[in-house]
């Protein structure tokens, strides 16, 4: 039994298994076995001989451990790569040892799998100070420069089967992953980086422990960021702790809700908010997402699903805004616009539209037509005039026959001469207008080729200037034939 646990610590050494998930326990007593072997090849003869085996056979144990000089003990020797993500060889490391020492290095085994001074076979599980040392590294493991790792470690994905999802979980983070600043600083610790002349499209740091898909747990513009499709997916990476987004100290401040839309340009949106946000979690709270949102890239196969936003009321929202928030309404209502519709105003200024009740007086649809054209309400803020005031207008009867003089005169106040005087009325409530009037009726008598020709401009009315903004506009009564003055 000694003999076989000989053989599975000298196992780990040889690969030099210093992961975290190793104890510094030897479970084996080597040193009850130093006055039986002087050299470590006889047992491992592959760690000087490469194509030899690196562990003892069964047969070898067996010459004691045959039942009755010793106790007899199973032993299989281990196939296929060991479980380490670490890059090593016995072979090169002995040539680059022999090649810097001037010297063999056929006892030489302790002076990495011992510490300095110590006894013979009284073997460390982790050496690592003694790989730090020659391969000059001046700080703690987890502390190491991101350089550093690719020295002894190979890139996640390219690690054997041997190392479990099981075991991935069980790995520390680096130092450096304590920082508060972490999360948004995170990026530039993986930045492409040169050491000692090979070029890496993802630093080492991050790809010795991370796969594609562990940055996609959280980066929404993961198929934007070179970084992350310089790494190899591996789903392994997914058995560690899953990381969870945090909103960064600026999306604390008491008026983030209502500025942080404010002078976002489209590089801002896709390098800074892009990174969390998708579309999606914008609508979370903008019921009418503005057009910012559209560069946003939307949640799907190699994205993160993105940072969930809770939808709060800002800080200028107190318990009694709603008994002043009209005036803040009127004055910016495009401010309003970005979390809520129409229909929330609706519910409480119009919760019954059959009954007209609370928002029109019980008698309004009489006087409806004054409170209109003297703009006493916006009607269009609720009412489409083109079908709403069209179709009650047209089941009483009440619409244009194409005749001013005479025509619906019960309608323009009553007055048989309205036509006379139409012109400011129609200046000042065209909506009041277009209810029953097409702009056909107008050409009747203001077109300037087949009509009446009446002039529909007022005093010092502006011709040049607003041909010049638009003329299309002109066409509507001149067609091809624009006045120049």
């Amino acid at each position: 039994m000694i003999r076989a646990r000989l053989g599975i610590v000298a196992a780990f050494l040889a690969a030099g298994a210093l992961l975290a998930a190793v104890v510094a326990v030897d479970p084996f007593p080597h040193e009850d076995h130093s006055k039986l072997f002087v050299r470590c090849q006889t047992c491992h003869v592959g760690a000087t001989e490469p194509g030899k085996p690196l562990w003892p056979q069964a047969v070898d144990c067996a010459q004691c451990h045959d039942g009755t000089i010793e106790k007899e003990v199973p032993w299989e020797p281990r196939t296929g790569p060991l479980p380490s993500n670490l890059r090593f060889t016995h072979d090169a490391h002995r040539r680059a040892f022999v090649q810097e020492q001037k010297r063999d290095t056929t006892v030489t085994c302790s002076e990495c799998h011992s510490a300095p001074g110590a006894k013979w076979m009284t073997v460390q599980r982790e050496a690592m100070d003694n790989c730090f040392a020659c391969h000059e590294v001046r700080t703690a493991h987890f502390d190491a420069p991101p350089g550093k790792c690719a020295t002894c470690h190979v890139p996640f994905a390219e690690m054997p089967s041997g190392v479990t999802a099981e075991r991935v979980a069980t790995w520390k983070a680096p130092t450096s992953h304590e920082s508060p600043d972490f999360q948004t600083e995170h990026g530039d610790l993986a930045a492409p980086i040169v050491v000692n002349g090979t070029s890496y499209e993802v630093s080492p740091a991050c790809a010795t422990c991370h796969a594609r898909e562990y940055c996609v747990t959280c980066h929404v513009n993961a198929p934007e960021v070179p970084e992350i499709q310089a790494l190899r997916p591996d789903p392994r990476s997914l058995a560690m702790k899953e990381p969870k987004i945090k909103a960064p100290a600026s999306h604390e401040a008491p008026a983030f809700l209502t500025t942080h839309g404010r002078k976002l340009s489209k590089k801002d949106l896709t390098l800074k908010c892009g990174t969390c946000h998708t579309a999606t979690s914008c609508e979370a709270c903008h019921q009418v997402p503005p057009q910012q949102v559209r560069v946003l890239a939307v949640a799907g196969p190699g994205r993160g699903t993105g940072a969930t936003v809770d939808r709060k009321r800002p800080a200028s929202h107190g318990k009694d805004f709603t008994d002043g928030h009209a005036t803040l309404a009127s004055g910016a209502p495009q401010t309003c616009a970005g979390c809520h519709v129409q229909e929330q105003c609706l519910q409480c200024h119009r919760p019954n539209a059959g009954s007209q009740g609370r928002f029109h007086p019980a008698d309004y649809i009489a006087r409806h037509p004054v409170a209109s054209y003297s703009r006493e309400t916006s009607c269009s803020d609720c009412h489409n005039p083109t079908q709403f005031c069209q179709t009650c207008h047209a089941q009483n009867g009440i619409v244009s026959d194409g005749r001013f003089i005479g025509g619906q005169a019960a309608y323009h106040d009553g007055n048989p001469t309205f036509a006379v005087g139409h012109g400011p009325a129609a200046r000042q409530g065209l909506e009041s207008c277009v209810s029953c009037h097409a702009e056909k009726d107008c050409m009747v008598c203001h077109a300037s080729f087949g009509g009446r020709r009446f002039n529909p401009h007022g005093p010092n009315f502006p011709a040049e200037k607003l041909r010049k903004a638009n003329p299309q506009m002109c066409t509507a009564c001149h067609a091809n034939g624009i006045p120049s003055n």
